[in-house]
């Protein structure tokens, strides 16, 4: 089994992290798994853990990217792969053209991901027209239906993100080397109600509601602190200036710990008191909730979407009306007076090993249809 992958960039980000897991679980089980991106700070990982990678620059909105159709066709014609596994609408414009441009006997098995609630638009439209079209919770399947009609609903395969239970499980609690690093790099954080917000930094993750939710903690005599973990990219930094200006106008800049991009947020996870989302728009998952579900950490998130659909099966408690503030701060100040109970078990479907196989099975599918 070849299969082909086809990303913006090996940067950082969900959808990133879905292809490095695919990669490591697909090389152990024998596949040869080749990532076609632009690059980016994983490859040496992806690379280490079994796939190859090969240098494209197919992400980039822009119309010079199409030209490389031709280039992406040649390569699947050398390498000949089973499965063409598209992640994301431009690298799924450009391979979804240059599998057309085939011979219909040398194409593979095509097969689309639909990892968000992507605008409603022809230019999206793309993540629906795989010969299977994987979606990543039950709430992406309804999406896809209602907004795509003509997807034929078998073609459509429930596939969530999953984590891993030997690395996310009740219990777990970083080094002594570790903590004794963390809080020194942020001693504010010592004896503090923590309350982590993981995402980059752009408005749909939320950081502005953030404020009014330490402000009402911090007004009920609750040591409340916000620890924002995610990197600010480039585009982006006039936003959270804006966020910085909100803080310092509410008054509560010291409460407030930026850490920037980091590679520990499993650890980060199990020391905060909380793991929020306050996402306005739905995510279509949602994997740093359901790491800090699997990890026994609270989770409390606006009610939508596919961390809605992670709290309604582990923790129904932390569901929050959207944008309501006051009621995420009411929530906060119970769990910190008492917190609720936790699973203490991540079921199937919600483990690497079930949604690799899963995966695969899709593949083998298309490809003993071929």
């Amino acid at each position: 089994m070849k299969i082909v992958h086809l990303v913006p960039s090996m940067e950082s980000g969900g959808v990133e992290q879905v292809v490095m897991e695919l990669g490591s679980g697909l090389a152990a089980r024998g596949a040869e798994n080749i990532v076609v991106s632009a690059g980016g700070r994983l490859v040496p990982l992806l690379e280490k853990e079994g796939s190859r990678h090969i240098l494209m620059p197919i992400g980039k909105k822009s119309l010079a990217t199409f030209f490389r159709i031709g280039a992406l066709r040649a390569l699947l014609q050398a390498i000949r792969p089973d499965i063409l596994h598209l992640h994301s609408r431009v690298p799924a414009w450009v391979g979804y053209l240059a599998w057309k441009k085939l011979p219909p006997e040398d194409r593979p098995g095509l097969v689309t991901s639909v990892h968000g609630f992507y605008s409603v638009n022809r230019y999206s439209a793309i993540m629906s027209r795989g010969e299977r079209v994987i979606a990543v919770s039950n709430c992406i399947r309804d999406y896809i239906l209602s907004h795509y009609p003509s997807t034929p609903e078998d073609r459509i395969r429930v596939i969530p993100n999953a984590i891993s239970p030997e690395q996310h499980y009740p219990g777990y609690s970083p080094s002594r080397e570790w903590l004794t690093g963390w809080y020194m790099a942020y001693p504010e954080l010592k004896g503090k109600f923590t309350l982590c917000l993981p995402g980059r930094i752009t408005r749909l993750k939320g950081q502005l509601d953030l404020i009014p939710i330490i402000r009402k903690l911090l007004e009920q005599g609750i040591p409340a602190h916000a620890v924002i973990v995610g990197e600010t990219k480039k585009g982006k930094e006039e936003y959270k200036n804006e966020v910085l200006r909100e803080i310092e106008r509410a008054g509560v800049s010291h409460a407030f710990t930026w850490t920037g991009h980091r590679q520990d947020l499993r650890d980060i996870i199990s020391t905060c008191s909380v793991t929020l989302s306050l996402t306005r728009s739905p995510e279509a998952f949602g994997k740093s909730t359901l790491e800090a579900l699997a990890l026994g950490r609270p989770v409390a998130g606006y009610a939508h979407g596919g961390v809605k659909e992670q709290l309604d099966a582990f923790l129904p408690e932390g569901n929050i009306s959207v944008g309501d503030t006051s009621a995420m701060a009411a929530l906060l100040a119970r769990w910190y007076a008492q917190p609720p109970p936790l699973p203490r078990q991540i079921p199937s479907p919600y483990n690497i090993e079930d949604m690799i196989q899963a995966h695969l099975d899709v593949y083998k599918e298309l490809a003993s249809r071929s």
